[in-house]
């Protein structure tokens, strides 16, 4: 059960959009966080999986990346116009200027800044990542961060992911940022 004690009394003012690599944790994060504070979370890939019924791997093989792009990008408009959450992403959402542009103005993005060697201990196992289904997934993760890291810089407030973190530490961690930067999206009781 998660500590939500330490964060009563704070109310969520805009959803949080947590945007990152795959393997940073913004589901994992964004469950705890969303637990500490009392707030709905959605993870806008499981929202996309449940709309088609089939999974992203099923998407991006039947259909292709554009098209998933842009079912990703209507997605997470629609989840901006509902009520107040913590947004977990796909790590390619957020290098999409439009949903850039849509996230900042509805919400804040959040950026899990976890470095290649945290990602690649966190991701070498799965088969579920589409984008890492090549001969060297290894350098392909490497070559997707190097491409990525520059729009990812862009987002409204990076907090740093680091190995020893907890999940629950790592959510702390986002919670206090957002206090302490944000205080438009997390607002402390007077």
């Amino acid at each position: 059960m998660a500590d939500c004690g330490r964060f009563m009394g704070y109310e969520l003012k805009k959803t949080v959009v947590l945007v990152g690599m795959m393997g940073a944790g913004k589901t994992a994060v964004g469950r705890a966080l969303a637990a500490k504070l009392d707030v709905p979370f959605i993870d806008s890939d499981a929202e996309i999986e449940k709309a088609a019924n089939m999974s992203i791997a099923e998407i991006f093989s039947r259909d292709g990346e554009a098209f998933f792009r842009q079912k990703e990008s209507q997605v997470i408009g629609r989840l901006l116009e509902e009520e107040r959450c913590i947004l977990s992403t796909g790590g390619g959402a957020y290098l999409a200027e439009a949903n850039r542009a849509v996230i900042s103005e509805r919400g804040v993005a959040v950026w899990l800044n976890a470095d290649v060697e945290l990602l690649w201990s966190r991701v070498k196992h799965k088969d579920t990542r589409p984008l890492l289904r090549t001969d060297n997934p290894r350098k392909t993760l490497e070559e997707i961060y190097a491409a990525r890291v520059p729009l990812y810089s862009r987002a409204d407030l990076p907090v740093l992911a680091e190995a020893g973190l907890s999940i629950d530490e790592m959510a702390e961690r986002v919670a206090e940022a957002l206090i302490h930067q944000r205080p438009d999206v997390l607002e402390g009781a007077s």
